[in-house]
């Protein structure tokens, strides 16, 4: 007699190379006999060069590894518990098992399709993907935070090549992107690391028009950068180049910023005749900026600060969704796996899965924002309640 099933379970699996239908047969059974009972859920990122099969594959996964839904993207970069792949061809796999609602498929201008239960009733949170050349993930986001206050939203963007190449699905048809709700007993607890560090001094902005800022604090936006700038050591000058940055307060109720407080906007271009600085983001009059630099060393002590306040939490986990921007990786710290490998520390090497993102989703002060240049982790854990005090 079969015994019970635990609820809440994920596991993983993982093709390095191009897409070879026996081994890919092979890890959706293999994911079936870890699991045990159906999932009901994959999350699949693979190389573009995979894009021919993704319809067979999801396929095969709800076939094969007995997962009722499929949803994935195209990506540059996956990642599988402490690895990251960030050449070549190949895919990754999480299966998930708990309370998770069908994925829902996302068009511009509109909030959620019609007819869908989560238009009333917002589930915990979602998982979500998008198609970064067909598919305004601000807006969503936007309408997002004003329906649905405080519900976090956490993803990335398909990233992996050119428009053409870039795809997001669900169960083999192709979407501009799709959200994945959680409910019930289950959580997602989203953490973000941006890898930057505040620079000069925190300012509200007094003059903006769209993503055009002219005046910062009543100063010249550009000159307030360049002061910024002189301000920085030799080395940090002759690194600025590129990774400078524009942070916008994620709350203005905070009386010390600290890194993980702002949204992170990169500066498109300055102009120091009309003094204004081009970011890619719409502050709006009143919002505090401060500029960014973002390094390394950062970075890792940003990693240590998202993880640590959350680890009584973590317990509860049973797996953990990763998105990482492109512009990480060994490029940028210098070694391979870094996230991934602090990540799957952190879980205590229970299931981790993701990718390299052209855009990365998460909460900041509890408003969903699309980032840059961050890594998002999203821990899925079981938030059973304790049983409720009999009344007198």
């Amino acid at each position: 007699m079969n015994s019970k099933p635990n609820q809440f379970a994920a596991a993983t699996g993982e093709i390095d190379g191009p897409y070879d239908e026996p081994s890919f047969l092979k890890l959706a059974i293999e994911l079936r006999a870890q699991l045990d009972h159906p999932a009901q859920i994959a999350l699949v990122f693979a190389t573009p060069d995979y894009k021919p099969f993704l319809a067979e594959m999801c396929e095969t996964l709800r076939v094969d590894g007995h997962i009722v839904d499929v949803a994935g993207c195209t990506v540059g970069g996956w990642i599988a518990g402490d690895k990251e792949m960030e050449t070549g061809s190949g895919c990754t796999v999480i299966a998930l098992r708990a309370e998770i609602g069908e994925p829902v498929p996302l068009v511009s201008g509109q909030f959620l399709t019609a007819g869908s239960p989560w238009l009333a009733v917002p589930p915990n949170g979602w998982i979500t993907l998008g198609n970064p050349y067909s598919f305004s993930m601000d807006e969503w986001l936007a309408e997002s935070n004003k329906r649905h206050h405080g519900v976090p939203v956490v993803g990335g963007l398909a990233s992996g090549g050119s428009e053409s190449s870039a795809m997001v699905f669900i169960n083999g048809t192709e979407v501009q992107a799709c959200a994945v709700p959680v409910f019930g007993r289950t959580r997602i607890v989203p953490m973000i690391t941006q890898g930057c560090r505040p620079i000069g001094e925190p300012l509200p902005v007094t003059n903006a028009e769209q993503n055009v800022i002219y005046a910062l604090g009543c100063k010249p936006a550009y000159q307030v950068l360049d002061n910024v700038f002189q301000t920085l050591s030799d080395e940090d000058k002759s690194n600025a180049r590129g990774n400078l940055l524009a942070g916008l307060a994620g709350s203005e109720y905070i009386d010390e910023f600290h890194s993980g407080d702002f949204v992170v906007r990169h500066i498109i271009g300055a102009d120091p005749e009309s003094g204004a600085v081009v970011i890619a983001g719409a502050p709006r009059v009143g919002q505090t900026l401060q500029y960014q630099l973002r390094n390394r060393e950062a970075a890792l002590e940003d990693l240590k600060r998202a993880f640590n306040p959350k680890r009584q939490e973590l317990r509860k986990a049973f797996a953990a969704l990763l998105f990482s921007c492109l512009g990480r990786g060994e490029a940028f710290f210098g070694v391979k796996n870094q996230d991934a490998e602090f990540l799957s520390g952190v879980m205590e090497g229970k299931p981790v899965g993701g990718f390299f993102c052209n855009g990365e989703i998460a909460p900041v002060w509890g408003v969903n924002s699309l980032h840059g240049y961050s890594a998002v982790a999203a821990m899925l854990i079981d938030a059973k309640l304790p049983r409720s005090k009999p009344k007198a």
